[in-house]
C-alpha cells in the first residue's frame, strides 16, 4: 500500500493537475451489495421535531437498524435513530434549547450548520458529549496531543437564540478527527428558520414544500454501510485510508435516506429546499427531459429577486432554494432529476411523477425579500489558502492547531475574504455570512447569488468573499466541508473581538 506521504506526494503533483479538469472531488467506492433499480422508493420526508414544552427540544443520538436498500437492514447512527435525522421547524428570534443525549459508542458534537450562534453551543470539535461511562479520558483522535478537550457525560444543551432571517439550516455530528465517518453513518437532519416577511410571500408550502437531503453513500454486501476507516470501531485511529485522503464517494445516491426515490407531484408549483449532505460528492443538478429551477434561496435566507437556472452546482454544505413548476409537463410525465457530473449508477438522482392536475395559489413573487442585508465597506482583507503542504491538508500552510485563531476580525465589521486553492475545497465559515464578491478576478457565477455560509472554490481558483461579523464574540472555524479534508485537519480557528 502507498504511504500518507507518498499519495499525496503523488496528489501534489499529477494527482492535482488531472482534478484540475475534473468535477469529482474524491475517490469513488464501489457496493458489494447489489444495487436496487432506480425510482422504486417513495421518496420519505423526515419527521418534524416536537418540543418537550416551548422552546425545548430533546433528540437521543443512538444506533438503529432500519431499511435503506430494499430487502437489507443497515445500522444508522442517527439523531433519534433515523436518518436523516428528525426536521427542527424553528421560528426566528425563538430561543430555542436543544437537549442531545449520546447513547453512541463514540463522543460527539453538534454543529448547527449556517446557524448565528453562541460559541459555546456552535459545535467546537473538541466540546464533546459522551455516552455514560464513556468519559474517564480524551477521546483518541490525529490531534490528541494538541486539544482541549471539553467532555460532558451523556447530554448536553445546546442554545440557539435564533436571530437570524428564514433560511434552509442544517445539522450534523462536527466531531474533530471523525465528522466524515460518523455523518456517514447518519448523523445529520436539517433544521428550518422561518419569519414574517417569509410568511407572507404566496410561495409554495405544505405538502408542496419539501426537504431534500442528497448524499452518496456505498453498502457492504450484509447491508451495511461501506467507508474506508482504518479501524471499523472508529475509536481508535483517526482518519480514512491513503487512496480516499481526497475524499469519499459513494454509488448510491441518497435522497432523504432513499435510494434514487420516486416522488408523486401535481401539476403545480413545488418548493424545494436542496441540501447537499455528501462527504465529498459535487454534484450539477439538471431537470430531464428540460426544465427549469427557480432558485428563492441561498444558505442564509431568501434573495431579494428570484433567479433561474438551468443548472445547479452544489458542493458538499451548500443550499439551494428552489421553485420547480410541474404545470409545465403533462399528467403522466416522469421528470428526473439527474446528477450531470455523476456517471453510472451516480448520474440519477430521484424521480417526479406528474400525477394530476391541480388548483394552485402559489406564486413566485419578483421581489422576494426587503430586509437582505445590506453590504458594507470592508475594513481588512485576509487571504486563506487551501492546499496540500508536505503530507497534509493545509489553510495557509498549517494544519488545524485547537484554540489558535488564524485571524481575529471585531465584532460589527466586514471584512473580504479570499480563498485561494489546489483543488476542490467548498469553504465554510461558522457563524458569519458571506457574499461572494469575484471568481478568478471576474464575477461570480449566478448561483454564487445571496447571502452564503459556503462556497465551492474550485481547482487553482481564486474567490473573493465579503463577509459579515455579526451575533456574538468568540472562538469560531473555518474549514474545507470535504469531510475527508477536514477530518485531516484542514480548519482553523478564527476569534471575534
Amino acid at each position: 500500500m502507498i504511504s500518507r506521504r507518498g499519495f499525496l506526494g503523488v496528489l501534489g503533483g499529477v494527482g492535482l493537475a488531472v482534478a484540475g479538469c475534473a468535477e469529482t472531488a474524491g475517490q469513488g467506492l464501489t457496493s458489494a451489495l447489489r444495487l436496487p433499480e432506480p425510482f422504486r422508493v417513495p421518496l420519505p420526508v423526515p419527521k418534524t421535531a416536537r418540543p418537550v414544552r416551548p422552546g425545548h427540544y430533546e433528540v437521543v443520538q443512538r444506533a438503529a437498524k432500519v431499511e435503506i436498500i430494499p430487502g437489507t437492514t443497515t445500522e444508522v447512527w442517527g439523531y433519534g435513530g433515523t436518518f436523516p435525522g428528525p426536521t427542527f421547524d424553528l421560528r426566528r428570534g425563538s430561543r430555542t434549547t436543544i437537549r442531545v443525549r449520546n447513547e453512541l459508542p463514540v463522543p460527539t458534537s453538534t454543529h448547527l450548520h449556517g446557524g448565528v450562534t453562541p460559541p459555546e453551543s456552535d459545535g467546537y470539535p473538541t466540546d464533546l458529549v459522551v455516552a455514560r461511562g464513556r468519559g474517564a479520558g480524551p477521546p483518541v483522535g490525529g490531534h490528541v496531543h494538541q486539544a482541549r478537550w471539553t467532555l460532558h457525560e451523556e447530554a448536553r444543551d445546546y442554545v440557539y437564540p435564533l436571530d437570524q432571517r428564514a433560511a434552509t439550516l442544517w445539522y450534523h455530528d462536527h466531531r474533530m478527527d471523525f465528522t466524515a465517518p460518523q455523518v456517514w453513518r447518519g448523523l445529520a437532519g436539517f433544521a428550518l428558520v422561518r419569519d414574517e416577511e417569509e410568511d407572507a410571500l404566496p410561495l409554495p408550502r405544505g405538502d408542496r414544500e419539501v426537504p431534500l437531503m442528497i448524499c452518496d453513500r456505498a453498502f457492504e454486501e450484509d447491508g451495511s454501510f461501506r467507508y474506508p476507516s482504518v479501524d471499523p470501531s472508529l475509536r481508535v485511529t483517526a482518519g480514512v485510508e491513503e487512496a480516499y485522503m481526497e475524499g469519499v464517494e459513494g454509488d448510491v445516491i441518497l435522497v432523504n435516506g432513499a435510494p434514487w426515490p420516486v416522488m408523486e407531484v401535481d401539476a403545480a408549483r413545488y418548493r424545494l429546499r436542496l441540501l447537499n449532505a455528501s462527504n465529498a460528492r459535487r454534484y450539477r443538478l439538471e431537470l430531464t427531459p428540460g426544465g427549469r429551477f427557480t432558485q428563492i434561496g441561498s444558505d442564509a435566507g431568501l434573495l431579494a429577486a428570484p433567479v433561474p437556472h438551468r443548472t445547479i452546482t452544489i458542493a458538499p454544505g451548500e443550499r439551494f432554494d428552489v421553485v420547480v413548476d410541474f404545470a409545465d409537463y403533462p399528467v403522466g410525465a416522469e421528470v428526473t432529476l439527474v446528477n450531470t457530473f455523476g456517471t453510472g449508477p451516480a448520474r440519477n438522482v430521484m424521480r417526479f411523477r406528474v400525477a394530476r392536475r391541480a388548483a394552485d395559489d402559489s406564486a413566485i413573487p419578483r421581489r422576494l425579500s426587503r430586509t437582505v442585508p445590506a453590504a458594507a465597506k470592508p475594513v481588512a482583507t485576509r487571504v486563506f489558502d487551501f492546499r496540500r503542504t508536505g503530507a497534509a491538508w493545509t489553510i495557509n500552510g498549517r494544519s488545524y492547531r485547537p484554540g489558535v485563531p488564524l485571524a481575529r476580525p471585531r465584532l460589527g465589521t466586514t471584512e473580504v475574504w479570499r480563498f485561494t486553492s489546489d483543488f476542490h475545497h467548498p469553504v465554510h465559515v461558522h457563524l458569519a455570512h458571506f457574499q461572494v464578491l469575484s471568481r478568478n478576478g471576474r464575477a461570480p457565477a449566478a448561483t454564487d447569488a445571496g447571502w452564503k455560509d459556503t462556497v465551492d472554490v474550485r481547482p487553482y481558483e481564486v474567490v473573493e468573499v465579503l463577509v459579515r461579523f455579526e451575533g456574538y464574540r468568540g472562538l469560531y472555524m473555518i474549514h474545507c466541508h470535504n469531510l475527508e479534508h477536514e477530518d485531516m485537519a484542514m480548519m482553523a480557528d478564527f476569534e471575534i473581538v
